[in-house]
C-alpha cells in the first residue's frame, strides 16, 4: 500500500466539474463512511505497522470516494483523503514540521495509464509530442520514508513522513543505521549549508528472516513482512533496540535546501553518492517515455533476484526546470509517479473451507489451502470474505485457484481454474448456526455477511476481548489471542470489565503463564485505566467505529457519559458521522449488557483522560481555516489550535468548503488559489480580533 506512502494514489486530481447533481443522503453517508475506512488503514499502515486490508481494497477505496467527490463536489472535505497525504503523525515521538511538505505519489498500474500521464504532462507544459522527455526510473523500495536534516554537511535530526507536515522526530534510532552518514564526504565549501535528505528505511529479506527466526524462538511477535519489520524496528523507543535490527536506507530526494544547485534528477543522485549518501544502484536515465516502460517491464521479473523487497518503479521528469514548470498538486508532484506492479500469482488446492467468527459477530468464510510460497511467504490459507463473494466466484472445496498477497502483504483468492475440475469438487454451504455457539445467524437486509447476535458468544467474546486490549485501544500488553482464549474459556472473562478484577494467583493457573508474565499483565491492566477517551471508545468494540471515528468522537463529546446519553439524531449531526453509524452508536448504548459493562468498568476504575481537542466553544463549528505565509505574532501551530479550541478545523488545502484563509508574509499558492475561489481572506491581525472576540 505504500503510495501515499512513496507518494500518492491513483490518477491527479482534477478541477471540479459544474454540479450536475446534489448528493443525497445515502452519497453523504458513503462518503462519510469512505473517509473512516481510509483514515483507519492508514492509521494501521504507518503509525501501527499493522495494515488488516489489501493495497487492492485500500486503492478502491480512494477510487470510490474520489469517484463520489467527483460527482458531487460538495462532499469535498479539507481533510478528505483524497485532499492529504498520509495518517495523522503518532505520538511515541515527539513531533517535527517539515519545512516543505513530504509529497506522495500518484499511481500507474498499466502502461497506458503512464503514457496518459505523460499526455497530461505535456499539456501542461504546452508542447506536443515531440521533443521526448528525458526521464530516471528508480526501484520502488517497500520501506518507511524518512527526512534526513544535515547542517555544515553534520547529521542533525531524522524524521518520518508523518502525515507529510509533521513526521515522528526518531533522530536516535536514525543514528543507528550504519548506513546513513553522520557528515558528508566533500570539500566543506561544496555543502549546502542547510539539506533535507529524503529516502526509504528498509530491511533485507535475510534480515527479516533473522528477527522473526528470533521472535518465533522466544514466542514473541513476527512481522508480517519485511517493510512492517523495518517500521516497527524505527520505532522502537529504545535505540539500542534499534540498532540490535540491521536496517538499511536508500536515499533519493531533496527536501528543504540552503544552498543546493541541482539541475536534475540524476545530478542529485550522483551529488549524493559523492557525498557519500546511500543511493540505489539500480537507476537509468531514459531518454523517452518508451524506455522507462522498458525499465519497468524489465525489473517486474528481476526484482525476484534483490536482497530487498520492491513494488514498483518510480518514474520522474528528470530536468529540475521541468519539475519546477509541472509543479505538485494537494498531494503528489505532477512530474513523478509510480508504476505499481501487479501482485504475484500462483496456483494451489482448496482443501478446505471453514468459517470463523469475528468480534462483531460477522462469519467470515476461509479458504485452507496447500501451502505455497507466494512472494516470499507460505501462504497456508486466504479470505473468501462472505457468501456473496463464494458464489461470484465459484470457490468449491478441491478446486485448484489461483492466489495473490495483494500488496505482496494479505492473501486472497483471484479466480478459479475450471479446466482442473474433476468432477470430485465439492460447494461449500454457510452455516446455519455460529459454529462457536449454535445460535442461528441472521443476514440482515442489504449486507453480505452472515452474524451471530448472542452477545454471550465464546467466539465473539474472545475476540472481543482481544480487541479491547490491543494497542490502539487499551493497549494491554501480555493479553494476546491466546491468554484471550484461556481466560473467556475459564469464565474468569465474561466482559472486558472482568479483566479488572484478575489476580495474580487466577492468572498463574493458565499453562505457560509464570510469574513475570502474571505480574506484568496485571501491572499494563492498571495502567490502562488511564487511557485516553479515544482510545476508550474504540476499545468498547462499537460497529463502524474504527480509531478515526473514536477521535472524533472524543473530540465532540468529551466524556463516556456525554456519548452514552447522545441520541441518533444528535450522534448524525456531527462531522463525518453517517445515519449507519450513528444508529450503530446509540443502539449500542441502549443495550443493558454494554450499560452493566460500563458501569463495571467505571467501578473499578477506569478513568479515561480528556481529549486534548476538546472545543472550549463552538465559535468555529463548521468553519476551515487554512493558513499560509510567514505569521508574525502567532506561531502556525498555535493558530491552528485556537481554531480547534473553538469548534473549527485547521486544514494545509484550499478548496470550496475552506471558510477563511489567513495569509501571513510572503503567502503563495494557497493565496492565490484562494481568491480565484472566492474564499474570504485574513490577515493575521484581522485573525487575532476574530479570536479576540470569541467568549
Amino acid at each position: 500500500m505504500d503510495n501515499a506512502r512513496e507518494v500518492g494514489e491513483t490518477a491527479i486530481m482534477t478541477e471540479n466539474e459544474p454540479m450536475a447533481a446534489r448528493a443525497g443522503n445515502a452519497e453523504t453517508d458513503r462518503a462519510a463512511e469512505l473517509r473512516a475506512l481510509i483514515a483507519r488503514a492508514n492509521e494501521l499502515y504507518y503509525n501501527r505497522d499493522a495494515p488488516e486490508i489489501s493495497d487492492a481494497a485500500y486503492d478502491a477505496l480512494q477510487r470510490e470516494l474520489r469517484q463520489l467527490e467527483e460527482t458531487f463536489p460538495e462532499l469535498v472535505t479539507p481533510d478528505s483523503p483524497t485532499q492529504t497525504v498520509g495518517s495523522e503523525v503518532a505520538t511515541t515521538f515527539r513531533p517535527l514540521r517539515h519545512r516543505l511538505p513530504m509529497l506522495s505519489l500518484d499511481n500507474a498500474f498499466s502502461e497506458d495509464e503512464l503514457r496518459a500521464w505523460e499526455e497530461k504532462n505535456r499539456r501542461v507544459l504546452a508542447i506536443g509530442p515531440e521533443p521526448p522527455i528525458e526521464y530516471v526510473c528508480e526501484l520502488k523500495i517497500d520501506g518507511l520514508s524518512i527526512n534526513l536534516a544535515y547542517e555544515k554537511g553534520r547529521f542533525q535530526q531524522g524524521a518520518t513522513r508523518g502525515d507529510g507536515y509533521v513526521g515522528e522526530d526518531i533522530t536516535l534510532n536514525l543514528e543507528t543505521i550504519g548506513s546513513i552518514p553522520r557528515e558528508l564526504k566533500t570539500d566543506q565549501d561544496a555543502i549546502p549549508a542547510r539539506i533535507e535528505v529524503r529516502g526509504e528505511v528498509f530491511m533485507s529479506h535475510r534480515e527479516f528472516a533473522r528477527i522473526n527466526a528470533e521472535a518465533e524462538e522466544q514466542g514473541g511477535r513476527t512481522f508480517a513482512n519485511p517493510r512492517n519489520a523495518a517500521a516497527g524496528s524505527l520505532r522502537q523507543k529504545d535505540p539500542a533496540q534499534t540498532a540490535n535490527r540491521k536496517l538499511d536506507v536508500f536515499l533519493y530526494a531533496v527536501g528543504d535546501c540552503d544552498g543546493c544547485s541541482f539541475t536534475s534528477q540524476y545530478h542529485l543522485l550522483e551529488t549524493y553518492s559523492k557525498w557519500g549518501l546511500r543511493t540505489n544502484p539500480n537507476i537509468r536515465i531514459c531518454p523517452g517515455l518508451e524506455d522507462a516502460i522498458a525499465f519497468c517491464t524489465e525489473w517486474q521479473t528481476r526484482k525476484a533476484t534483490l536482497p530487498y523487497d520492491t513494488d514498483g518503479v518510480v518514474v520522474k521528469v528528470n530536468s529540475f526546470d521541468l519539475q519546477r514548470e509541472l509543479g505538485t498538486n494537494s498531494r503528489s508532484p505532477r512530474w513523478a509517479i509510480a508504476y505499481k506492479y501487479p501482485a504475484q500469482q500462483v496456483r494451489t488446492k482448496v482443501e478446505s473451507i471453514e468459517v470463523q467468527v469475528g468480534r462483531t459477530g460477522a462469519i467470515t468464510p476461509v479458504a485452507y489451502l496447500t501451502p505455497v510460497a507466494v512472494a516470499g511467504v507460505i501462504v497456508a490459507r486466504a479470505t473468501l470474505h462472505n457468501e456473496d463473494e463464494i458464489r461470484r466466484k465459484d470457490v468449491r472445496i478441491g478446486d485448484t485457484v489461483v492466489i495473490q498477497r495483494a500488496g505482496e502483504v494479505i492473501p486472497e483468492v483471484v479466480e478459479v481454474v475450471t479446466s482442473e475440475r474433476d468432477g470430485t469438487e465439492r460447494v461449500f454451504e454457510m452455516p446455519k448456526e455460529c459454529p462457536s455457539c449454535a445460535t442461528l445467524l441472521i443476514r440482515a437486509e442489504g449486507e453480505a455477511v452472515l452474524r451471530c447476535l448472542n452477545p454471550e458468544c465464546p467466539k465473539k467474546m474472545k475476540e472481543g476481548l482481544q480487541h479491547f486490549t490491543s494497542r490502539g485501544a487499551m493497549d494491554i500488553e501480555g493479553v494476546g489471542e491466546k491468554q484471550s482464549e484461556q481466560l473467556t474459556e475459564s469464565g474468569l472473562v465474561k466482559d472486558p470489565a472482568d479483566l479488572y478484577t484478575l489476580t495474580r494467583e487466577q492468572l498463574l493457573q493458565f499453562e505457560r503463564m509464570g510469574d513475570k508474565l502474571a505480574a506484568k499483565i496485571l501491572v499494563n491492566i492498571e495502567r490502562s485505566k488511564a487511557r485516553p477517551m479515544a482510545n476508550v471508545i474504540f476499545a468498547l468494540g462499537i460497529r463502524h467505529i474504527g480509531e478515526h471515528t473514536a477521535e472524533v468522537l472524543a473530540a465532540h463529546f468529551g466524556s463516556i457519559e456525554a456519548l452514552c446519553a447522545a441520541e441518533a439524531d444528535r450522534l448524525g449531526g456531527v462531522h463525518e458521522i453517517g445515519h449507519t453509524t450513528a444508529e450503530s452508536i446509540a443502539a449500542w448504548f441502549r443495550e443493558p449488557r454494554n450499560i452493566k459493562m460500563l458501569k463495571k468498568l467505571e467501578e473499578a476504575g477506569v478513568r479515561p483522560t480528556a481529549h486534548s481537542a476538546l472545543p472550549k466553544s463552538d465559535q468555529f463549528a463548521g468553519k476551515t481555516f487554512v493558513f499560509t505565509g510567514t505569521l508574525v505574532q502567532l506561531k502556525r501551530e498555535d493558530a491552528e489550535t485556537m481554531v480547534k479550541q473553538r469548534g473549527g478545523r485547521a486544514s494545509g488545502t484550499v478548496s470550496k468548503q475552506t471558510s477563511y484563509v489567513v495569509a501571513g508574509e510572503s503567502a503563495g499558492s494557497k493565496l492565490t488559489k484562494a481568491q480565484e475561489l472566492g474564499v474570504p481572506i485574513l490577515t493575521e491581525e484581522e485573525f487575532i480580533d476574530l479570536i479576540a472576540a470569541s467568549p
